[in-house]
């Protein structure tokens, strides 16, 4: 697959040390499921203008919890399309919470501070890690990044952040696939093809959660004739 590189995208050094990341494929449905994708701005530091999952990069408030990967996983969620993976006991929050949530971001709160705040706690057990990428080593931008499924919250609606997040919708893997007009990167491509919707997507997530260990995938950056490709 060959492959559009900005200036600066191939670094000439020591490889960059990846950074940690995570990354919610959020679907909602049961046999004919589908999964949120976001596209970025033009100007974006990562994918501009392509349609990629709800993830980033890990934050310092994230080891306020154990794990700090799952911790980055809620919270970017909640930051880039407002879901809130949080519950106060066994209630889950609503979309009213996630306002009140919200407020307290805009008042320079940190999230773990205003979940405190308002009494909740991250759910962290609805997370079901299935795949993790490496970005490849001759890029001067690289991630770890954990893929993890997670059903929609009832009572949540999807409230992007401005500025960051310029379009969404709620698709299958097969037509994200088979559309022109959503430009995906490769590793949201190569994810896509390996979860597609002919099974439900609880046994998805059950085969997700009985893994023990899951494999890494590092490509390679390989310079052709007609350019840099990426092989797995």
């Amino acid at each position: 697959m060959t492959v559009f590189l900005p200036p600066g995208a191939i670094n000439t050094g020591p490889p960059v040390l990846p950074r940690p990341s995570a990354t919610v494929v959020l679907v909602r449905g049961t046999h004919q499921w589908e999964l949120l994708l976001m596209r970025r701005p033009g100007g974006a530091d990562f994918a501009p203008g392509a349609y990629v999952f709800p993830g980033g990069t890990v934050h310092a408030d994230d080891s306020a919890w154990p794990n700090e990967i799952q911790a980055a996983a809620v919270r970017e969620l909640f930051e880039e399309v407002g879901i809130l993976l949080a519950r106060s006991g066994r209630r889950f929050a609503r979309d009213r919470e996630c306002r009140a949530i919200r407020d307290r971001l805009a008042q320079g709160m940190q999230l773990s501070a205003a979940l405190r705040d308002a009494g909740l706690e991250p759910a962290f057990d609805r997370l079901a890690m299935f795949a993790r990428w490496v970005t490849p080593s001759a890029l001067s931008r690289r991630y770890d990044a954990r893929f993890f499924f997670a059903r929609l919250p009832a009572g949540q609606t999807v409230t992007p952040q401005e500025g960051e997040v310029v379009d969404w919708m709620w698709i299958s893997p097969e037509r994200a696939l088979a559309d022109a007009r959503v430009t995906l990167v490769y590793a949201t491509r190569a994810v896509l093809e390996s979860i597609g919707s002919v099974e439900p997507v609880s046994k998805l997530i059950s085969r997700a959660r009985r893994l023990r260990q899951v494999p890494v995938v590092e490509p390679r950056m390989v310079q052709t004739e007609s350019g840099w490709t990426i092989e797995r």
